[in-house]
């Protein structure tokens, strides 16, 4: 720690850790940093490592991850994802598989932080990128993984058709995450968003847009093992 930073004198002037969401939902607390200052963000960083508890830090810009890793040096960051996690190490999976497809390379980013957001909740998880509906036989080339996955997250952007073409091969839920990628008239992901909702093939459920946790941690308590 540097020592000309001071934290805050009374952290709860700006935040309020839910400390015990683990032990009331089953699932750690996310910090979203978007929005926070970097003495923000710094101090809730050595507030989680003073109580020792598992969080997520999402949407964390640079100057904000760098703030957490001078509090929580050995977080796992994935710059891409823009997300960090602590403890570094994932719980050893249970349940069942969370596979995370992305139509395109520019869809990566929302799907890692779908796909770290459920590993670090304690699932297995599979990536697979570039499998959009431009190409057809690359998806059905995935048929076996697809097939053997509880969830599947889908990240599109452009029509946003790939999640009902998935939920047109597979048993298993689809949580269909619209992206902000396209051109004009994909309007920032709503376009996207739209065509999801308006999907034709059941067990299809929307999250919002970009909302890579959201997504992922739906996908995290589908997949969780049975009571």
């Amino acid at each position: 720690m540097a020592d000309e930073w001071t934290p805050p004198a009374a952290i709860e002037d700006f935040v309020r850790l839910d400390h015990d969401r683990a032990a009331r939902r089953g699932y750690p607390e996310a910090v979203y940093c978007e929005g926070k200052t970097v003495d923000q963000v710094r101090a809730i960083a050595a507030a989680v490592g003073a109580r020792q508890a598992r969080t997520l830090f999402t949407r964390a810009a640079p100057e904000q991850a760098a703030a957490v890793l001078a509090e929580l040096p050995d977080a796992a960051h994935d710059p891409q994802a823009r997300l960090l996690a602590w403890p570094p190490q994932p719980p050893e999976p249970t349940g069942g598989l969370v596979l995370v497809l992305a139509a395109g390379t520019s869809d990566l980013p929302v799907a890692r932080e779908a796909q770290l957001t459920a590993r670090h909740l304690g699932r297995a998880t599979e990536l697979v990128t570039d499998v959009g509906v431009a190409g057809l036989h690359r998806v059905l080339g995935q048929l076996d993984l697809l097939r053997r996955a509880r969830v599947v997250v889908v990240a599109a952007g452009m029509d946003g058709a790939l999640p009902s073409v998935v939920a047109g091969l597979v048993a298993a839920p689809v949580v269909a995450l619209p992206t902000s990628v396209g051109y004009g008239a994909a309007f920032g992901g709503i376009a996207p968003l739209l065509s999801m909702l308006n999907s034709c093939s059941p067990g299809v459920a929307v999250v919002n847009i970009d909302n890579g946790y959201g997504a992922g941690h739906l996908a995290a308590q589908i997949a969780a093992p049975a009571p």
